[in-house]
Parts: C-alpha cells; sequence; structure tokens
C-alpha cells in the first residue's frame, strides 16, 4: 500500500521527524512512501516563510532508510497563477521522485483562514479556488499531479465543512480536469477530508470523470503531519481508484509507476 503525501518538521507546519513517519508508514503496512513538504509562498508577504530550505531537506531525507519500506522524495509546490519562474527554481534544486502542484492561496489570501471567506458566499469562496486553480493548470508545466482539487471541504474558516460535489462545480471542474488530462498530469486522491467534511478531496466522481476526459494517473495521500496519521484511510482509498482505473500510481525519478492491487 502506498501514501504519496506526507509532511514532517521540514514542512513549517509539519510535526514529526522523518524517522518516526517511517516507522509509522511501516507500522500500518505501507510499503512505499514519499514525502511532500511545503514550497509555498504567500503572493502578499514575502517574508512569511512556508517554504523549506533545501539543505534542511537533504539532511532530513538523504540518508533515511527503513528496511522493508521504499522512500521516495518530493514536494508540494504551492501554485500561484503567476509563479511560474518560482516553480521551475524549486524543481531544479535537486533530483526529485515526485512533484504535487496544489492551491493553498486565492485571491492572494490563504483559503484556509478566515479572511479569504469574508464577503463570500460558500459557493462563491469555492469557485474562485476553482477558477484560480484553472489559472494555475494553465499556466504551469512540469507538476506531477494536481493536489487535493477540492480542498476548500476541509478548511477551518469553511462555515459548511460538507463534501465538494462535482454536479455544484462541473464546467470549471471538467475546464481543470481536461487541461491536465491533455497535459499528461495527473490527480491525487487526498483521505485527509474524510474526518474533516466527509470526503476525499476530491471526492470519487471527480476520478470518473477524469478518466473520462482522458487522466490516467491518480495517486492516493493521507496528507499527513502527524505520524499518527500516516497511511490513513489510504488502504479504503487505494481501493476506489482500482475499481475506477484498474490501478494505482506511485512516482519514482518523476515517472508513473502503475501497480494492480
Amino acid at each position: 500500500m502506498f501514501d504519496f503525501h506526507m509532511h514532517t518538521h521540514v514542512s513549517f507546519d509539519g510535526r514529526d521527524t522523518a524517522v518516526n513517519m517511517a516507522n509509522a508508514a511501516l507500522k500500518a503496512g505501507l510499503r512505499e512512501i514519499c514525502f511532500t513538504d511545503h514550497m509555498d509562498y504567500d503572493p502578499l508577504d514575502p517574508n512569511h516563510k512556508l517554504h523549506f530550505e533545501i539543505d534542511h531537506y537533504n539532511n532530513e531525507y538523504d540518508s533515511l532508510a527503513v528496511p522493508g519500506l521504499i522512500i521516495r522524495r518530493g514536494f508540494e509546490f504551492g501554485m500561484l497563477p503567476d509563479n511560474r519562474e518560482q516553480f521551475l527554481k524549486d524543481v531544479s534544486l535537486r533530483n526529485w521522485d515526485f512533484v504535487i502542484g496544489s492551491l493553498h492561496f486565492a485571491d492572494g489570501l490563504d483559503v484556509y483562514y478566515s479572511q479569504y471567506w469574508e464577503g463570500k458566499t460558500p459557493y462563491q469562496a469555492i469557485l474562485r479556488s476553482f477558477e484560480d486553480t484553472l489559472q494555475c493548470v494553465r499556466n504551469h508545466e512540469g507538476f506531477d499531479v494536481l493536489g487535493h482539487l477540492t480542498y476548500l471541504g476541509k478548511c477551518d474558516a469553511n462555515p459548511e465543512k460538507k463534501p465538494i460535489l462535482y454536479r455544484d462545480y462541473r464546467e470549471v471542474a471538467d475546464e481543470i480536469m481536461k487541461i491536465l488530462a491533455d497535459k499528461g498530469i495527473g490527480m491525487e486522491f487526498n483521505t485527509s477530508g474524510l474526518d474533516r467534511c466527509g470526503e476525499y478531496l476530491p471526492g470519487p466522481e471527480y476520478l470518473r470523470r477524469f478518466k473520462e476526459l482522458g487522466g490516467e494517473i491518480v495517486t492516493v495521500g493521507s496528507d499527513a503531519h502527524h505520524a499518527n496519521r500516516v497511511g490513513q484511510y489510504c488502504r479504503e482509498a487505494a481501493g476506489i481508484v482500482q475499481d475506477i482505473f484498474g490501478y494505482v500510481c506511485t512516482f519514482a525519478d518523476r515517472k508513473p509507476q502503475f501497480h494492480t492491487l
């Protein structure tokens, strides 16, 4: 089993060491994991440090080995419509196995917190995040999967905290997923929403539509920031992906690997 989205204390919001996370993965019965620490950038405050230093990353992971566990090294890039040059800098810092492109800011604000949601209905807030995601996938190249498309479903400031249904955002969601499919970029099936909004991020209906639009790559990740969440619901998620696509994807050296469970 696989978990291809997790954060250690190398991320600004991670809490555990790589050793603790890897040992937790082994205990959870995982056979392959990927560390994907944050490379985020606050568009309104360049001094707000949300990215790691590459020396810290290398020191944490380069010598890490746990018998019985395959460990991959990646990062999660916080996409903005206009930060493609920053992405190219970050992706050139070292050899990576896997790169997630995610949206954490919209309208210049962190969507996790209340300032973004003020003056918007939940529908408007979510739609704006989809619209910014659309601009990001149009403007960016070179990431492997789009992370947690329906991320706003689990955000603390979301007053509803319920599943973000495909049917409510069909038009813009289709545009996003068609661009991903055409570029050969995958989607992530993120389990972190289950305990917060009652659904995967995004829900299975998005994956079915992604396949119809020509998408072929889907990874599974817990988005764990603590060792006790490593691999959470990943087995169930992989089963859903297998049922839809016939396989589950991981990455090595930026190349997708296709696994039949």
